[in-house]
């Protein structure tokens, strides 16, 4: 289910009861002008960084929520089962390129959701990126949604040549591909944590309908060493994924994250990988798939879904960024 759009008179702070201009003032100095901004954001970050009173900043928080509920644009407290099944039939979902993903995905990367894709290095975590960062500036009936793509870079991985070659692969208007790709990096975790708190502007300024952190632990696992900064690191990590999320279901967005994996050499049974983050992020995303590599073949499993069962599916990395596997492949591997 999209979200229902709103004017910009709409989601004015002033659309509040208890917002005065010194409270204004406040949020706007944390970056917050929008009831929308104010939605998706902790009542503690208001206690923490504009010395708000808890309880004022839970109920202008609540307040915001409850607001958007009225006028459609988030779920309201209690929906029925039924009404909530016939909404998710409508969800909006992005390609990612190939049917087994999409099959796997069950139509493609969904909206209001985190879809967290995890693997060693050359996986084809940047690659599945890229392609959905395309694909979702085409039309529904291309398997897009018609909007922009937010990219939030991480480790300095994202490459307009890689965009430039899969769009002329698929057809695309390539000019129009590459300037429908907002890409914002992120220097440090502090940087990373600004930027994500501005995600609510920068989604309505672009029209933007997917969101990619590639990837979202890189700079907690460099700068948080050793078990004594593990609490903190979680702690930030939590917060962070928290806002992504609430920034998801605010905005009707795909949030699709990539993420490292460590080895444990202690491990003598079942898969020693393992993704960075622990729980924080296994409770926090939606969706989990490991990918992992086979020759020339990529292999993703579902590993956490709410609904779908955990299965394999097989695709490979070429110029159209990912595809399903060819024809000839598969029966020579049979």
């Amino acid at each position: 289910m999209a979200a229902t759009s709103i004017s910009e008179e709409e989601i004015g702070l002033k659309q509040l009861d208890g917002v005065g201009p010194a409270t204004q003032e406040k949020l706007e100095a944390m970056g917050i002008y929008t009831v929308m901004e104010l939605a998706v954001r902790s009542p503690y970050d208001l206690v923490d960084e504009q010395d708000l009173k808890s309880d004022k900043a839970i109920a202008l928080v609540s307040k915001a929520r409850i607001y958007l509920s009225e006028k459609g644009v988030i779920e309201k407290d209690f929906v029925n089962a039924a009404e909530l099944l016939k909404k998710r039939q409508s969800m909006e979902r992005i390609s990612a390129g190939c049917l087994s993903l999409d099959d796997l995905l069950g139509g493609g990367a969904e909206t209001q959701a985190i879809t967290e894709f995890y693997g060693e290095f050359g996986t084809g975590k940047t690659s599945i990126c890229h392609t959905l960062a395309a694909i979702v500036q085409q039309p529904k009936k291309e398997g897009g949604l018609d909007g922009t793509a937010i990219y939030v870079d991480t480790e300095s991985t994202f490459r307009p040549e890689r965009v430039e070659q899969l769009a002329k692969a698929r057809g695309y208007d390539v000019e129009k591909v590459l300037k429908g790709i907002v890409v914002a990096r992120a220097y440090n975790s502090s940087h990373q944590e600004t930027i994500v708190s501005e995600l609510g502007r920068v989604v309505r300024e672009h029209g933007a309908k997917l969101v990619v952190v590639d990837s979202i632990a890189a700079h907690y696992r460099a700068e948080f060493i050793g078990r004594g900064t593990l609490a903190e690191r979680q702690q930030r990590l939590n917060r962070m994924l928290h806002m992504l999320l609430r920034t998801a279901e605010v905005y009707g967005v795909a949030v699709v994250v990539t993420n490292q994996v460590l080895s444990s050499p202690d491990q003598f049974v079942g898969n020693p990988l393992h993704p960075i983050g622990g729980n924080v992020l296994g409770h926090t995303s939606t969706y989990r798939i490991w990918l992992r590599k086979a020759s020339k073949t990529r292999i993703a499993r579902m590993i956490d879904s709410p609904y779908q069962a955990e299965y394999d599916a097989t695709f490979v990395l070429d110029e159209r960024g990912v595809s399903d596997v060819p024809q000839d492949d598969q029966k020579s591997k049979k």
